[in-house]
């Protein structure tokens, strides 16, 4: 009976991941749920909308708004009620800064992190 002839082994893509969060005395002031929420927010101005879009119960998107700006040492958003249009929800300039400053971290944690695992990739 003739061996089956086998075929080159496929190299397996190795890959380092990472997580980013920013806490205070141990408790998380940022994460990726808030940041989405953030930029949502900055995109639609409404925190119902934005919502809307993450699939997050409003109830959960109040709560992480009401959490960062509780956490930070000025709000990242601002509610307005009222108005013709029913108010809406802005994000502040310390928000915009926030949110650039987490994007540009997070790419720079994934940079190091690709780089970093060059050494386990030797081993596959």
């Amino acid at each position: 009976m003739a061996r089956a002839k086998s075929s080159p082994a496929i190299q397996p893509r190795v890959q380092l991941r990472g997580r980013l969060w920013a806490e205070v005395d141990g408790k998380p002031i940022l994460t990726d749920a808030g940041i989405d929420l953030l930029e949502q927010i900055d995109a639609c101005g409404s925190l119902s909308e934005a919502a809307r879009r993450l699939r997050f119960a409003y109830r959960r998107a109040w709560l992480l708004v009401d959490g960062m700006n509780k956490a930070w040492p000025a709000p990242l958003v601002r509610k307005a009620t009222g108005g013709h249009r029913g108010g809406g929800t802005q994000i502040t300039d310390l928000g915009r800064h926030v949110v650039r400053t987490y994007r540009d971290l997070q790419l720079q944690l994934e940079h190091l992190l690709d780089t970093a695992g060059d050494p386990f990739k030797s081993l596959f």
